[in-house]
C-alpha cells in the first residue's frame, strides 16, 4: 500500500462498526518500519456544510468510488 491508495476497512463508529472505503495516509517510509497502516475515512454522507476537517473528493470516480464522497478526518490504524 502507498499513500493515496483507497482501501476497504472496518471503522468503529458511535453506534456500530461499519465497513467503508478509506485512503492510506501513512508514507512508504512509515510502512518500512511499522506493521500498521494509517488511514482516513471516506464517506458518502455529504453534510450541508463541510467541517474544516472535511474535504470533498473531486476525482472520486478515478479513485474507484461509486458515489460523490468526501474525506473526513477520522484517522484509524489497521
Amino acid at each position: 500500500m502507498k499513500p493515496g491508495d483507497v482501501v476497504i476497512g472496518a471503522f468503529p463508529g458511535a453506534d456500530a462498526t461499519k465497513v467503508r472505503p478509506a485512503v492510506v495516509l501513512s508514507t512508504e517510509l512509515y510502512h518500512r518500519y511499522r506493521p500498521d497502516v494509517i488511514v482516513g475515512l471516506i464517506t458518502t454522507q455529504l453534510p450541508e456544510k463541510l467541517a474544516p476537517t472535511d474535504s470533498e473528493l473531486r476525482d472520486w470516480r478515478q479513485a474507484g468510488l461509486h458515489q460523490p464522497s468526501l474525506f473526513r478526518l477520522f484517522p484509524v490504524t489497521f
